[in-house]
C-alpha cells in the first residue's frame, strides 16, 4: 500500500500530526459534500491530498475499529487509507472495512447523490450497499 501513497506524493499537499491532519481531513471531507465524521481516525500520522489526481491517504498508528452508534454499524480502519475523491465521493477505497453480520466487508466507494443529499451510501466489494442518513456521520 505505501507505493500507493509514494506514487501520489509528488505535487501533494502533505501535512503530518494528529490535529492538523483531522482538520484537514474533515475540511476536505466538507469541501466535497461528504459528512465531516465519515473518517474518525485516531493518532493520524499522516495526512495527504493530491488535488490533481484526486488521490488522498491517512496514516495513523495502529488499525482502529469504530461504531457508529446512531446505525449501530462498526467500521474497521487500517493504518492506511487511501481513496480517490471527487465532489460527493470517495472511490477506489483502501484500508475500510465494515462489519456485516460476521463478516468483515472491504468497503470500495462512499458517495452522497446530489439528488438525495441526506442520505450517504457506502459500496463493498461484492457489490453489496447500504445507505444511511447523513446525521448518523456528523
Amino acid at each position: 500500500m505505501a507505493s500507493q501513497i509514494e506514487s501520489y506524493r509528488s505535487g501533494a499537499e502533505v501535512v503530518t500530526g494528529d490535529a492538523i491532519c483531522r482538520k484537514k481531513s474533515m475540511e476536505l471531507l466538507e469541501e466535497l459534500g461528504l459528512p465531516k465524521g465519515l473518517l474518525p481516525m485516531e493518532d493520524i500520522k499522516e495526512f495527504g491530498y493530491n488535488r490533481a489526481t484526486g488521490f488522498m491517504w491517512l496514516v495513523q498508528g495502529k488499525k482502529v475499529e469504530h461504531t457508529f452508534k446512531k446505525i449501530k454499524q462498526t467500521v474497521s480502519y487500517a493504518s492506511e487509507v487511501t481513496a480517490f475523491v471527487e465532489k460527493g465521493k470517495l472511490g477506489k477505497i483502501t484500508g475500510v472495512k465494515t462489519k456485516e453480520l460476521m463478516l468483515w466487508l472491504s468497503v470500495v466507494e462512499v458517495y452522497v447523490p446530489e439528488a438525495s443529499p441526506e442520505k450517504v451510501t457506502f459500496k463493498t466489494g461484492t457489490g453489496l450497499s447500504d445507505s444511511f442518513d447523513t446525521a448518523a456521520f456528523d
